[in-house]
């Protein structure tokens, strides 16, 4: 039986010869662009949609303002930046509108360990920031904090910070933020210190090709949390579960808190016999245990969903594949 093959879509040729055939097929795979894939990072409304269409000409779709429409990994139409083919892979943020930050690590732990498993290696991470923000808040500094337990220091080298939204690059009060960016340890400078690279996106198309070639020639990246899942694939055991299950067990104490403040209030209020404010207070009450309640069964719940998260991506990329 005759051996097809096929180059870049082009003409196809029948061998009978099976020796010729391998040969043929040898010369196929080097001929072949293999993909690059870079992971895009970040806040929810901090670009990143917008930078994977105009870098690859996809119609992802775009969230309004702070709204999030990116609830599922999700990647780009493969496109060529010179000569490599590259795919971008767009990820939702742990400030994510619809989903809470354990579904959101559930979803790209799956992702990146199905990617590893699978051989499809990383070129690097672009992490995407606002420059037009005010000030770095709290939720943008824990969403950076859980992007450097994804990567680990190790991988550094393969990060672009990528800053966007500027108006124009002589922007004093943009410069400035950025300076402080650089500079400040609370902000981008230990990674920085450690191989990442600062860079901006001037929303064109161009610019966005020109920071996706700083990755095209670098060495492939294994994330941190790649390895750790190859180790044991238990999503308990990874530094970025351990850094969000400390932020849980923060919030749950505030919780608590808030919780025993509203009792000592109700008994306050069934004191003065004061019907209308009871009702009040017993009404956030119920929310705050049920908040609490929510937040202390989040972890418990991660490992069991994570398994069948990860049998939903296997099965959607092994489909692809195929």
């Amino acid at each position: 039986m005759g051996l097809c093959l096929s180059c870049f879509g082009g003409r196809k040729e029948k061998v009978h010869d099976p020796e010729v055939g391998q040969v043929i097929a040898e010369q196929q795979l080097e001929l072949e662009p293999k993909t690059l894939y870079i992971a895009v990072m970040g806040a929810t409304g901090s670009g990143k949609t917008t930078f994977v269409n105009a870098a690859s000409g996809s119609e992802l779709r775009v969230g309004m303002g702070l709204e999030s429409c990116t609830n599922e990994v999700q990647t780009s139409q493969p496109f060529f930046v010179d000569s490599n083919r590259v795919v971008l892979i767009d990820t939702p943020g742990f400030d994510d509108t619809t989903k809470s930050d354990t579904e959101v690590l559930k979803m790209i732990a799956a992702y990146l360990r199905t990617m590893h498993e699978q051989k499809r290696t990383l070129s690097g991470v672009i992490y995407m920031h606002r420059i037009s923000d005010f000030r770095v808040g709290g939720t943008t500094r824990r969403d950076f904090t859980m992007f450097q337990e994804l990567c680990g220091q190790e991988a550094y080298k393969n990060v672009l910070l990528v800053t966007n939204m500027w108006k124009s690059e002589d922007d004093e009060v943009a410069l400035a933020r950025e300076q402080e960016l650089r500079e400040k340890d609370i902000f981008f400078k230990p990674i920085l210190d450690n191989g990442a690279v600062l860079l901006r996106h001037m929303n064109d198309p161009g610019s966005a090709l020109d920071i996706i070639r700083k990755l095209t020639a670098k060495d492939p990246v294994v994330l941190r949390i790649q390895s750790e899942l190859e180790v044991a694939n238990d999503i308990t055991q990874t530094s970025a579960f351990a850094q969000l299950n400390r932020e849980l067990m923060e919030q749950a104490e505030r919780n608590r808190q808030e919780l025993d403040t509203l009792r000592s209030e109700l008994e306050e209020a069934a004191q003065a016999q004061d019907e209308e404010t009871r009702m009040e207070l017993q009404e956030e009450a119920d929310k705050m245990e049920a908040e609490l309640s929510r937040v202390q069964n989040e972890s418990a719940r991660l490992a069991s969903e994570y398994q069948a998260e990860l049998r939903r991506i296997e099965e959607q990329l092994s489909a692809r594949a195929g």
